[in-house]
């Protein structure tokens, strides 16, 4: 576990408190993600890693244990989940496809960066369908407005837990409190304008040939310049 945080002396707290319970942690670029990602990955020398985003804390074990076994297959570049509810999924990734991409953002400006390598003419992707009761892509986990901390607050106090939520928990929770769903119902999720997604998608059409030249330097370990 590798706590994946920023130089910011803010964010120390943080670091101290993986300190404490004996968790790895870097330090890297306060304001790209991408690029702590990738460096956090080459430091630890990682060929790949499961992503849990911090401001996510309603994830599930089961389907993130799921991607873990595809990532032993050495098969995919970038695994995702389907359906869960928003913020309740994790990811996983291949470093030298994050090395790619971070290659490429330089020309596309984004933080929302999901759509820079969920392209399939690019990238290995699997897709993983969640099956119920997990199913649920109607309802908003994530950590966005004071109405979300409100919900996830609720959640905590309500649904009885001993070390992690249960999501099925929560779910039977939610179903016999529709008060409780109703929290954060109203918050809109932000998603990249529709100039950007064209911008970024053209990108890739245009320039196909030479992001796979790219991509297959630096899988192949060989020095880029």
């Amino acid at each position: 576990i590798v706590v994946c945080t920023s130089t910011n002396p803010g964010d120390r707290p943080l670091a101290d408190i993986a300190l404490k319970n004996d968790v790895y942690y870097f330090n890297g670029d306060e304001e790209d993600v991408l690029n702590r990602l990738l460096m956090a990955a080459k430091y630890f020398k990682l060929d790949y890693f499961l992503g849990i985003t911090a401001d996510n804390p309603l994830i599930t074990i089961e389907y993130s244990n799921m991607i873990v076994e595809q990532i032993k297959k050495n098969k995919y570049d970038f695994i995702k989940l389907e359906g869960l509810p928003f913020g309740a999924a994790t990811y996983g990734m291949r470093v030298n496809a994050l090395e790619t991409v971070c290659r490429v953002k330089k020309v596309i400006d984004t933080e929302i960066w999901g759509r820079l390598i969920d392209q399939p003419d690019i990238f290995d992707i699997k897709n993983i369908v969640v099956e119920e009761p997990f199913n649920r892509p109607e309802l908003r986990f994530t950590l966005d407005y004071e109405e979300d901390y409100r919900f996830i607050n609720n959640l905590y106090t309500n649904v009885p837990f001993e070390k992690v939520l249960n999501l099925k928990d929560v779910f039977g929770y939610i179903d016999e409190n529709p008060e409780a769903r109703n929290i954060n119902r109203d918050c809109v999720q932000l998603d990249l304008d529709s100039s950007i997604i064209e911008k970024i998608n053209g990108y890739y059409r245009n320039n196909k040939d030479e992001v796979l030249r790219l991509k297959r330097e630096i899988y192949s370990n060989r020095k880029f310049n």
